[in-house]
């Protein structure tokens, strides 16, 4: 597959590929900027035109907001470059840098240059600007020495607002499953939708309806690979389309309840158990407190929070414990602080961090041993 080109450059900035301060972030800028798009024998759109967001990297660091799990449907498709949809907007972000510190630049593909400013209200939405990350970084490191040495190096992880129906869908695939097949089966699913157009040569779709979901079959699905998925995604349309007022409008409104009642209000639906529920709540449903457990929380949890509970069997009293424990420490945006703590986790980041690591410590050695020789 060829190396995708960089972005061309555009009229308000000189723009180009962020370069980081930090060796963990060289390293992550350098792993980003290899990866590859797929090969398509379609065009892309050619000369997109960029516009600067004035977001820096403390308030969205692409690299570690996309590709970490909350979303299935966003697509790199150039170093440093994800696309994806919001709405039925086609849009591409990418990371920046530029003279006036604008880090992260947009440009739609597919939308009228008069719905250009109802669109970049609804990329502001699902970006989640409402809040300030940087003031919440601050907040949690100063409650919590980890938080902040880890916050130094993992800055611009934000948790994104999506939209409550393509949000559930894509974590019922989820359940028991892992990266590739999830992303696959959210593909397959949004092929439903309607064609919106390519991108680094990948085709992207708008998000299907109630209505368009309905007329897929179980066998369809099984036949897609999703298992046993199938049924609980065909009985979840089925109760969402049962809903008065309409389970589009039904969703939206559980963003009114508190998390209790929200989990509990999802829980009723084919496929979703509490861990499903919270990752719901948390990257749709603005409950922000919201704390998916799994294994991977659970260790996080008894690692630092609850280290009393460590060797002992993760169980769905625990996990209400560990959401708890979490929710004692960093307050009513417990879910964003875990999201750090989680993506910190991740195989890619967990060995950059400990190669940081392992470089301080060899400074520092090399310092002591330089004050030795040279004596007081």
């Amino acid at each position: 597959m060829k190396r995708c080109c960089p972005p061309p450059s555009v009229t308000t900035a000189t723009l180009e590929p962020i370069r980081s301060k930090t060796t963990l972030t060289n390293s992550i800028s350098s792993y980003y900027s290899s990866k590859k798009p797929r090969k398509h024998l379609k065009k892309s759109p050619q000369n997109p035109k960029w516009v600067p967001l004035n977001l820096n990297k403390s308030e969205l660091f692409l690299p570690l907001t996309f590709p970490t799990g909350q979303t299935f449907r966003w697509k790199q498709t150039a170093p440093f470059q994800f696309t994806g949809v919001v709405g039925s907007h086609l849009v591409s972000l990418i990371q920046l840098q530029d003279a006036n510190s604008s880090d992260v630049a947009y440009c739609f593909h597919n939308t009228r240059t008069s719905d250009q400013a109802a669109a970049k209200s609804a990329l502001l939405d699902f970006l989640n600007m409402g809040v300030c990350l940087s003031d919440l970084w601050s907040d949690f490191s100063a409650i919590d020495p980890r938080f902040a040495e880890l916050a130094e190096h993992l800055s611009g992880a934000r948790v994104l607002r999506q939209d409550p129906l393509e949000c559930l869908i894509q974590f019922i695939c989820s359940s028991n499953n892992n990266i590739k097949r999830i992303t696959q089966m959210v593909d397959f699913i949004s092929s439903l939708g309607n064609y919106l157009g390519v991108v680094e040569g990948i085709d992207f779709y708008e998000f299907p309806s109630l209505d368009q979901l309905s007329k897929v079959s179980e066998e369809e699905l099984r036949k897609a690979g999703f298992g046993y998925r199938a049924k609980y995604i065909i009985g979840t349309i089925e109760v969402l389309q049962s809903k008065p007022g309409g389970g589009v409008e039904w969703l939206a409104s559980l963003r009114k309840l508190d998390l209790q009642k929200a989990i509990e209000a999802l829980i009723t639906l084919p496929g979703v158990g509490p861990k499903v529920a919270a990752c719901i709540a948390l990257f749709s449903l603005d409950q922000h407190h919201a704390v998916p457990v799994d294994t991977h929380v659970w260790k996080i949890a008894t690692r630092y929070l609850i280290p009393e509970l460590a060797g002992t069997r993760l169980t769905p009293k625990l996990c209400s414990r560990v959401a708890d424990a979490f929710v004692e420490k960093y307050g009513r945006y417990a879910g964003w602080a875990q999201t750090l703590l989680f993506i910190a986790e991740l195989p890619l980041q967990k060995a950059l961090l400990q190669s940081v690591t392992n470089e301080r410590k060899e400074a520092s050695k090399d310092k002591a041993q330089r004050v030795e020789e040279e004596g007081p």
